[in-house]
C-alpha cells in the first residue's frame, strides 16, 4: 500500500477527560470518589468517575459476532493487540499497509469507541529489515515509520504508545535496533516524531513491571522527569499490568501512580488481565477478583489515571495460554463469553449498585458495597472445645459502607455432640459491643459447613481504605465438647491475617466477597 492516506470519517481527537467540577466537590465531601449511579456497561461506570473502560482486540476476533457484539457495547476503548505494530505496517521499507489497523479504527468509529495506537516503537515483532540496517540508518527509518503510521491514523487515534517496554526489570535500557544506534535519546526522538505527525494524539511510554514501586518504575519516572525538563512531547506513562496471582499485588500501586501524576502527567492502565495457574479454582477465582478490583480502586483514586483497558475481556482470545504454559483464566470474561467473579468484581469498584436492570451484572444482580475479609487462626489447637476466628474486614473501594447493612459468615461444622451454641467476641478495637454475633445452622448443610458464626454490626461506617482491625471471636457448643476443625471450610492455620475468600461477606444481604461452601 502506498503512503496516500485513505479520507474517512474522523472523530475528536483525545481520550475522555476526567470529570472535574461537581464530581470533585461530590468526592471531598464523601471522602472519596463520588460512587456511579447503576450503568449498563462497564464503561458507563467508568464514565461517571470520570474514566474509561476498554479492551483490546485484533483482526483475528472480530469476525466472531458474539465476541464483537460484546466488545462494541461493554467498552468505550479499543486497543490493536498485532495490528499497528511495525512488522505488519511496514514489513518492506518504505511500503506501508495499514489495511488491518483500518479495521479497528473503523470498528471504532461504528461504535462510538476510541482507539489507542499500539506501538509505533518496540524492539519486538520488528520485522527483519529494521534489524539488519546499519546503525546510521536507524534513526531515519525510525522516525519516517513512525510520520507514515501516526500521519495515516491522525484524528482517527486518541493516544499512541508510542515507545513500548524501553527497560530491563532491574532498570537498566533494554538493547534494541534504536538503543544500539541512539542510545536512551531514540525515545525522546520518537516522540518529537510522534507529536510533529499528529500533535493532537497524547503520546505515552507504555511497559510492564511498572504498576508498582520498584527499580523499573523507579528508572521510569527518572526517565519521564528528564524528558519533561527537556521539553520533550509526552503526555502519560501506560502502566501494562500483565499480573499473576501466585506474585502478589504490585507494591503501592496508588502511591506509584500518584507520584507520576504528580509531574502533571497521565496514567493508564494498558494492558490489564490477572493470570492463575489451571485449573481455576473459588480461590483463585476470588483472589483474581481482589486484584481487579484493587487496579481499579487505585485508578480511581488518583485523577490523573485516565482509564484501563483489559488485555481482551474475554479467555477465548487471551494471550496467556501460549506465552505461558500452565496458566491462563486471566479476563474478565471466559471461553464462552460468560463474566466470571472478577466482572462483578470490577463493576462494584466503579460504583455500581447494584439495581442495573439491563446491564451484564454477571446474573447475581449486582454486588454492593465493597469489602473483603481477612482471616487468621487465634488457636492453633484444632481439635479443642472452642473455635477461634480472629476477622477483620477491609473497604478496598471508594465510598463509605455502613456497617449495620453487613454481614459476615464463618463457615464450620459442628461435628458431634451438642446442636446448640454460644458465641463472643472476647476483643476489638471497635468494641465488641458494637459487634453482633451468632450460630446458624446453613440451610443446605455441606461437608465442613453445616453451619456459620454470623458476624454483625449495630453501628458505624467504614471509610474508604479503612478497616475494622481485629475483630477476636469465639463460639463453644453448649455441652462444651470437641470440634475437629480440620475439615472446616473457613478454617485456616495461617498465624497472620490473609485474604480469606472462604469467610463471606454481605453487604444488605448480597454477597460481595468470597466463595459460599
Amino acid at each position: 500500500m502506498s503512503l496516500v492516506k485513505r479520507c474517512r470519517p474522523h472523530r475528536s481527537p483525545g481520550l475522555p477527560v476526567l470529570v472535574v467540577g461537581a464530581l470533585a466537590l461530590a468526592a471531598g465531601l464523601a471522602g472519596g470518589p463520588a460512587s456511579a449511579a447503576s450503568q449498563d456497561t462497564l464503561h458507563d461506570l467508568a464514565s461517571a468517575q470520570g474514566k474509561y473502560f476498554g479492551s483490546a482486540t485484533d483482526n483475528p476476533e472480530l469476525p466472531d459476532a458474539a465476541y464483537a457484539a460484546k466488545l462494541g457495547s461493554e467498552f468505550g476503548q479499543i486497543t490493536p493487540g498485532n495490528s499497528m505494530k511495525w512488522d505488519t505496517t511496514e514489513p518492506t521499507r518504505g511500503r506501508f499497509d495499514f489495511a488491518k489497523g483500518d479495521v479497528i479504527t473503523d470498528f471504532a468509529q461504528e461504535h462510538g469507541q476510541t482507539v489507542r495506537g499500539h506501538t509505533l516503537v518496540w524492539h519486538s515483532q520488528l520485522p527483519g529489515w529494521v534489524g539488519a540496517l546499519p546503525s546510521t540508518e536507524v534513526e531515519t527509518a525510525m522516525t519516517d515509520h513512525i510520520t507514515a503510521e501516526a500521519t495515516h491514523y491522525r484524528g482517527e487515534v486518541a493516544a499512541w504508545d508510542v515507545v513500548n517496554e524501553p527497560f530491563n526489570e532491574d532498570g537498566t535500557f533494554r538493547t534494541s535496533p534504536f538503543y544500539n544506534a541512539m542510545g536512551k535519546d531514540y525515545i525522546a526522538k520518537a516522540l518529537r516524531a510522534a507529536h510533529a505527525a499528529d500533535p493532537d494524539a497524547k503520546l505515552y511510554i507504555n511497559d510492564y513491571n511498572v504498576e508498582g514501586k520498584g527499580a523499573k518504575s523507579d528508572a521510569m519516572y527518572n526517565l519521564v522527569s528528564d524528558l519533561l525538563d527537556e521539553g520533550v512531547p509526552l503526555d502519560g506513562v501506560g502502566m501494562q499490568a500483565h499480573l499473576a496471582i501466585q506474585y502478589g499485588f504490585p507494591y503501592q500501586m496508588q502511591a506509584n501512580m500518584q507520584r507520576f501524576a504528580d509531574l502533571g502527567l497521565d496514567v493508564a492502565v494498558t494492558e490489564l488481565d490477572v493470570r492463575m495457574q489451571l485449573p481455576a479454582d473459588a480461590a483463585k477465582l476470588a483472589t483474581q477478583s481482589s486484584y481487579y478490583a484493587q487496579v481499579v480502586d487505585a485508578c480511581l483514586a488518583v485523577e490523573r489515571c485516565v482509564g484501563i483497558t483489559v488485555w481482551d475481556y474475554t479467555d477465548k482470545y487471551s494471550w496467556v495460554p501460549s506465552t505461558f504454559p500452565g496458566e491462563g483464566a486471566a479476563n474478565l470474561y471466559d471461553d464462552g463469553l460468560a463474566p466470571k467473579p472478577a466482572y462483578a468484581a470490577v463493576r462494584t469498584a466503579l460504583g455500581d449498585d447494584g439495581d442495573d436492570d439491563g446491564g451484564d451484572d454477571g446474573g447475581d444482580g449486582g454486588t454492593p458495597g465493597t469489602l473483603k475479609a481477612l482471616y487468621r487462626a487465634n488457636d492453633t489447637a484444632a481439635g479443642d472445645n472452642q473455635i477461634k476466628p480472629g476477622l477483620q474486614l477491609v473497604n478496598t473501594g471508594t465510598a463509605p459502607v455502613s456497617l449495620p447493612a453487613v454481614t459476615v459468615r464463618y463457615w464450620f461444622s459442628g461435628d458431634n455432640g451438642a446442636t446448640t451454641y454460644g458465641s463472643w467476641c472476647d476483643w476489638s478495637p471497635i468494641g465488641c459491643s458494637t459487634i453482633t454475633h451468632r450460630v446458624v445452622a446453613a440451610s443446605s448443610p455441606k461437608s465442613g459447613a453445616d453451619h456459620y458464626l454470623e458476624v454483625g454490626f449495630t453501628g458505624g461506617t467504614l471509610a474508604p481504605g479503612a478497616a475494622t482491625g481485629e475483630m477476636q471471636l469465639r463460639l463453644s457448643k453448649t455441652d462444651w465438647s470437641n470440634f475437629n476443625e480440620s475439615d472446616d471450610y473457613s478454617h485456616g492455620t495461617g498465624a497472620s491475617y490473609a485474604d480469606a475468600s472462604k469467610v463471606t461477606v454481605y453487604v444488605g444481604g448480597a454477597l460481595v466477597w468470597g466463595i459460599e461452601p
